[in-house]
Parts: C-alpha cells; structure tokens; sequence
C-alpha cells in the first residue's frame, strides 16, 4: 500500500490554512463536494506540489440491501481520475432502503446507519464491495463507523467481521480510531479488542477526530479537538502497525491554524509513543525474509 504520511481533511473553510500548514503530506476530500470539471484551485495546487488528494465518499451506502448504484460508482471513479488519487475510501454503512424492488417508497436517511453484524448482512456487503472495487479505478478502503446502538441478535465482534469483510473482498480498511472509541462508551466494545482482531496488513490509512460526551454518551461530531482517549486508541494501534497513512478530520467549528498544527502534532507524538511501545522482534523474525503483496 502506498505510504500516505500525515494529512488532514480538506475543506473550503480551511483550504488557506491547509496549503501553509507544514508537514502535511496528503489531503482527503469529500468526493461528493468536488466536481472534476471544475476542481477547486486549492486542491491543483497541492496536487502540483506533489500532495496526495484522496476522495471520501458518503453516498454509497454499501451495507444497503440493494446493489450499489452505477451512477455514483462511476462519480467517485470520475473522482478519483480527475483528482490522480491512489485511492478512494467510503464506509460500512448503509444510508438508503425502500425503493422500486420493495412495497416502501425509497428513504435516504442523510446519516451513516450501522451495518448489523450478522451473516446475512456481511454476504450483502461483501457482494456489494467486489462490484465496487470492479468499477473502480483504483483501491477502495472501507471505513468503520460510530454508532449509538447494537442492532439484536449480532453474531460477529467489530473486529471479526472487519476481518472477514477485508478476507473475503480484498478490500483495504480504514480505521477510524475515534469511530472506535464512540463504540467503546455508547456500545461497550473495548477497542483493544477491536484492533487485535483485524487483519492489520489490510489497513490503508487512519482517521484521527474529536467529540464530546453528554448523558453518557459519546457524539462523533468532527466539531471538537481529539480528545487523549482517542490519542491512546491511535497509539494502541502504532504499537501493533505502521499505518500507511494518517489523517485529522475535522468537519465544522474550524479552530485557529496553530490549533490544528498542534492536532496533527499530538497526532505524530501519540504515533512515535506507540511505534516505542513495540515489543522486540525475535532471532526468528529478525531473519524472517519481509512478506512481499500480491
């Protein structure tokens, strides 16, 4: 997987900001706000300066019980080529039902809404994947999502059925650890459990935001700064792997530019922490030759 390094997520409010930040290597788009005819100014120029733009797409909804639409497959393809990204990422979510195949008038639901972790729901899932992949142009990395509630009768752990969705597809993971950390209080999955389950090579970059708590729980809201909890699930997951890349979202309530170079600072600190925390490797795996991808 190519080596990203560190970024953050780009938006018009910030796009000033974010061409003078230092040390930011890659941006991440949201693909449904960029049109490829007319790419914004902001994004060319990184783009000239050799800075990675990753689109990120909201509107899939490829845990839905429908095929995804061709039409936005072929969108975020569009994107991809329009933007030269060396990948695309979207979310284990579904944001639609109803429709012409169903006696229910079709629904969006303008959120990401879990995907039950059943069986049946990971077959769907894992249909509606490789027909995206085919229709792409480049990888696609799928995204773990916050959610305040279980659904009944779930028969798979987070990090299971992360597994077997990146096992069975082939398709790249992108861990978003604060989307972990929201499970962890509204859903009482431990993160730690999370992460040693997954299939770490799998992984192609990272997500770093904030939140807030209120009545006990936890709201994703991209709006706050990255709280130490969520700092230590991303240290966690260093401890365990070096992610190709990782990035800082944040979403609305734009802080000054010195407060989120201190983000991505804190970021790169809670990295270097985990990346120390490795154990040793042994005699035997020292001299074991390094695995080489398919």
């Amino acid at each position: 997987m190519e080596r990203l390094g560190t970024g953050i997520g780009w938006r018009p409010e910030i796009a000033d900001a974010v061409e003078r930040m230092p040390g930011v290597d890659w941006v991440e788009a949201v693909a449904e706000n960029v049109c490829p005819g007319h790419l914004p100014e902001s994004l060319v120029r990184l783009r000239e300066r050799g800075v990675s733009v990753v689109p990120h797409g909201v509107s899939l909804g490829l845990g839905g019980a429908g095929r995804p639409d061709a039409g936005r497959l072929a969108a975020l393809a569009e994107r991809a080529e329009a933007l030269g990204s060396p990948l695309v990422s979207e979310h284990i979510a579904f944001v639609r039902a109803g429709g012409a195949l169903t006696a229910s008038p079709a629904l969006e639901a303008g959120h990401l809404l879990p995907v039950p972790r059943t069986r049946d729901a990971l077959d769907v899932l894992c249909e509606n994947v490789r027909i995206a992949r085919d229709a792409l142009p480049v990888p696609l990395a799928l995204e773990n999502i916050a959610a305040l509630i279980s659904w009944p009768g779930e028969e798979l752990t987070e990090g299971q059925f992360l597994y077997e969705l990146a096992d069975r597809t082939g398709v790249r993971l992108l861990i978003d650890v604060a989307n972990l950390y929201t499970n962890q209080v509204n859903r009482g999955e431990d993160p730690s459990e999370a992460l040693a389950e997954l299939p770490l090579e799998a992984i192609a970059y990272v997500h770093v935001a904030g939140g807030f708590e209120r009545d006990g729980v936890w709201h994703d809201s991209h709006a706050h700064p990255v709280p130490p909890q969520v700092l230590d699930v991303l240290t966690d997951l260093a401890a365990r792997v070096s992610p190709p890349g990782v990035l800082l979202e944040r979403d609305e309530n734009f802080p000054e530019p010195a407060e989120l170079e201190r983000e991505l600072g804190a970021i790169r600190e809670a990295l270097v922490k985990g990346f120390a925390g490795r154990p040793a490797p042994s005699r035997a795996e020292a001299a074991r030759p390094a695995r080489r991808e398919a």
